[in-house]
């Protein structure tokens, strides 16, 4: 089934219409952010919400919000009242009890340690260190960043687990939901950052993301990496070249909001926008693995 470019673009249209509501939104960490006023203070906790999303998102959702609880309302007046030994000694004992799968107190004390030097440097947050360079790399940006952190941060599996670089091959699905986060304007994103190049940013790919893409043709990778992320996002950017990641939240959604079955059939797909488009297999399909 060969699908046209401008059939592609009015199905992918569609969904957005669907899932970009404040319903989906309430199935996402970027949610927690958005509970925020001040640029810094949303920027604060979009740095720990995009880094704990991995895991069921319910409990995820409850991770983040606990993990931000005692930051008060203003996380970035916080973090820059206060010495490190103070922040770790406050967390510690906030946190004693929290924890999110291969995360710890620690580690996420260790993380916000990270914003501070990296705001304290800047005076203005995280943009700075994450805009490319006279090549117009974003990748070689985030990798440069990602390094330094690497020899910053502890050797604990939870800093590890948050430090994939793109030039490794990775895909580096949290730091991409972050930049999309934090740099592009349209809903539901925050578009904080004015400099970083929209039209450069990445999808953050995750196991729906990757299903469903190559359901409908985006990919024919099989191996969610960073070359699948890039394929994907080259895809998008035929459609709309100025805003690749705008079918993200969309598409993302459709998985985990548990409305793509995984295999095409009229009585369950019929009301999916993509349900012409979609190449999932016909009704007598053996279901496919996620």
């Amino acid at each position: 089934m060969r699908t046209s470019t401008a059939s592609l673009k009015a199905r992918l249209d569609g969904l957005c219409v669907r899932y970009d509501t404040a319903g989906a939104l309430v199935k996402d960490p970027l949610s927690v952010a958005l509970a925020y006023g001040p640029p810094l203070d949303r920027e604060v906790a979009a740095f720990v919400a995009a880094h704990l999303a991995y895991g069921r998102v319910d409990p995820m959702i409850r991770a983040v919000r606990g993990a931000l609880a005692p930051l008060g309302a203003s996380p970035t007046t916080w973090l820059r009242e206060r010495s490190q030994a103070e922040i770790r000694r406050e967390l510690a004992r906030a946190l004693a009890s929290w924890a999110w799968r291969f995360h710890t107190a620690e580690d996420l004390a260790v993380w916000l340690l990270a914003w501070k030097r990296l705001d304290g440097e800047s005076g203005a947050g995280l943009e700075a260190h994450l805009l490319p360079g006279s090549d117009g790399d974003t990748d070689a940006a985030l990798s440069r960043l990602v390094q330094r952190l690497r020899t910053e941060l502890p050797a604990s599996y939870g800093s590890r687990f948050s430090l994939p670089d793109p030039q490794e091959g990775a895909a580096c699905k949290r730091w991409r939901m972050f930049l999309r986060w934090m740099a592009r304007p349209g809903w539901p994103d925050l578009g904080l950052w004015t400099r970083y190049p929209v039209d450069q940013l990445i999808i953050p790919l995750d196991t729906h993301v990757a299903r469903v893409s190559r359901f409908i043709g985006l990919s024919r990778r099989a191996t969610p990496d960073g070359k699948m992320a890039r394929e994907i996002t080259e895809a998008l950017r035929r459609l709309d070249p100025a805003d690749p990641l705008r079918y993200d939240f969309a598409l993302s959604h459709l998985g985990i909001l548990g409305d793509c079955p995984g295999i095409r059939k009229r009585s369950t797909c019929a009301g999916c926008p993509l349900y012409t488009v979609c190449r999932a297999g016909s009704e007598s399909a053996a279901r496919i693995p996620r």
